[in-house]
């Protein structure tokens, strides 16, 4: 497991383009056959993938977390935006398709990750915070029927915003937040722009309760993401590509526009789990 520590926005501003890439870019990420994890000071939260092939792949505690399993103290969400696979969880197999998620609850000791077929892998994205107690194991899914462990995004929690004359159409759908998928402080989901529209999360905010991590991907080859974060009166931009993820401090703005439309999963993990808590930055203040 990959560790960084926190950074001061008095250093940041300071830093080179390599320096802010090594310190806030999550780069290849999706390791076919492999698990990867970054455990990050900020909130301390983990960000990894697991892209299992023809072997099933485990999720252990390493010794970096002095844990006897990954969720002994700790709550996972997984976003699968691969082929199909499976999640088994203590014994109980849930099947993911592309765009399903999960939330484990802490208490969860045994839990491995499988692809359907191994020239199509499965890529589940994942976030995970510290947990306090145990909230239901369920999957989730942005459609469907509802049952004892599968829960369907409620339509209040799937929000069409912006437009396509501001550049910025766009649909989130939110997984896991409380009156839908209970956790201890995560919040994750994912946001689709609408072809022609290249802007995410614009006009910006600061949510200074809680940390976010951005991962971009459907993506081409020859196209990028400008992203752009640091404080509101001293931006700083990184250049992103398909399937990377992005650290945002908690004073730090998180923003960006593509060269083209993509989708990308937000991850939120802090001090309350009020998705509306922002403090807006008017797009005149930017600097």
């Amino acid at each position: 497991m990959e560790l960084r520590t926190a950074a001061s926005p008095k250093d940041v501003k300071h830093y080179t383009t390599e320096r802010l890439r090594e310190e806030f870019l999550i780069q290849d990420l999706f390791r076919t056959g492999e698990i990867k994890l970054v455990y990050s000071h900020i909130d301390r939260i983990i960000t990894g993938s697991a892209t299992p092939a023809e072997e099933e792949l485990t999720l252990t505690a390493g010794d970096e977390l002095r844990a006897a399993y990954f969720c002994e103290r700790r709550e996972l969400g997984v976003i699968n935006i691969g082929g199909k696979g499976t999640v088994t969880v203590d014994g109980r197999k849930y099947e993911l398709d592309r765009k399903d998620g999960m939330y484990i609850g802490m208490g969860s000791k045994e839990i491995s990750f499988a692809s359907a077929d191994a020239a199509n892998p499965a890529k589940f994205y994942l976030n995970s915070a510290p947990a306090h107690t145990s909230y239901p194991t369920v999957l989730i899914k942005p459609e469907g029927t509802p049952s004892e462990d599968v829960v369907i995004v409620k339509d209040e929690n799937k929000v069409e915003l912006g437009s396509l004359e501001q550049s910025n159409h766009r649909t989130i759908c939110k997984y896991i937040l409380p009156g839908q998928v209970e956790s201890c402080q995560l919040v994750m989901g994912m946001t689709k722009l609408e072809p022609g529209s290249v802007w995410n999360t614009m006009p910006c905010h600061t949510h200074d309760r809680r940390m976010e991590v951005y991962l971009y991907f459907d993506i081409p080859e020859d196209a990028f993401v400008m992203h752009y974060m640091g404080e509101p009166t001293e931006t700083r931009h990184i250049v992103m590509r398909n399937e990377e993820a992005v650290i945002s401090p908690s004073w730090s703005i998180h923003s960006g526009s593509g060269s083209q439309a993509y989708t990308f999963i937000w991850g939120m993990v802090g001090e309350n789990q009020d998705f509306d808590d922002m403090d807006g930055i008017a797009n005149q203040d930017l600097k």
